[in-house]
């Protein structure tokens, strides 16, 4: 299982949320090229990075912390957050993003997100089907949709998408452990799944676990900036 730590950026500095709640905003590095560095340091192959600048205005913001990351380390980087036209996908893509996450458009623009996957490809393009009480939400999850979950990833498996990242909105950055029931279920009925678990990660016994279920990688946040999981169990966990 891949191990993919997040580096969340407001106003070009590294931060984390509670339940992607903007005012619950922690500061933990002003230098994000410095923390991806010393996860690089660490034996981290990937990583990812959310714009939630980007996620509020709709439109890509800190592309000039993807450009600084990807060519200053080796990281392969997915990049998420306000990528809504073509012409962001075309900056994250020059900017040194290997794939991107597309989340809201994929509710709000169907056929701008299926028309990336055709162009791009789907090792490019990750759907990114954030979950609140099993309901797709959006807009940094400010609002939910209508969508049902588990229907709404299968039906863009149909459409190509193969990698998924999926958070549980409710144990986003509470420490409290992930949804392994909710993984486990939407490996069940998603066969062929890249499933990327995403949210509430808090202790590096839980890591096995996800991997036992079947997801192909897991993204990890405070529980790193918290020193919960450390970056050398990371490395051991990688190296073994």
């Amino acid at each position: 299982m891949r191990i993919i730590p997040a580096i969340d950026i407001i106003e070009g500095k590294c931060v984390r949320l509670s339940k992607g709640d903007y005012n619950t905003k922690i500061i933990y590095n002003e230098n994000p090229l410095e923390v991806a560095k010393e996860f690089e340091a660490h034996g981290i192959e990937y990583l990812h990075l959310v714009d939630l600048d980007g996620a509020k205005s709709s439109k890509i913001v800190n592309y000039k912390i993807l450009e600084q990351i990807a060519s200053q380390t080796k990281l392969k980087i997915d990049f998420g957050g306000g990528l809504k036209a073509d012409s962001d996908l075309k900056i994250a893509f020059e900017s040194g993003a290997n794939q991107i996450t597309g989340g809201s458009i994929a509710v709000k623009n169907r056929a701008v997100f299926e028309k990336w996957i055709a162009e791009y490809g789907s090792d490019k393009i990750i759907l990114g089907a954030d979950a609140n009480n099993e309901k797709v939400a959006v807009s940094g999850w400010l609002e939910d949709s209508n969508e049902d979950l588990v229907p709404f990833i299968q039906d863009y498996q149909t459409k190509g998408i193969q990698y998924v990242i999926c958070t549980d909105i409710a144990k986003d950055g509470m420490l409290q452990g992930p949804s392994f029931d909710l993984y486990a279920k939407i490996l069940k009925q998603a066969e062929g799944l890249k499933l990327i678990a995403s949210g509430g990660i808090s202790t590096f016994d839980e890591l096995p676990k996800l991997a036992e279920i079947g997801c192909e990688g897991t993204i990890i946040g405070k529980a790193i900036y918290e020193g919960r999981i450390s970056l050398k169990q990371l490395e051991n966990y990688i190296i073994g």
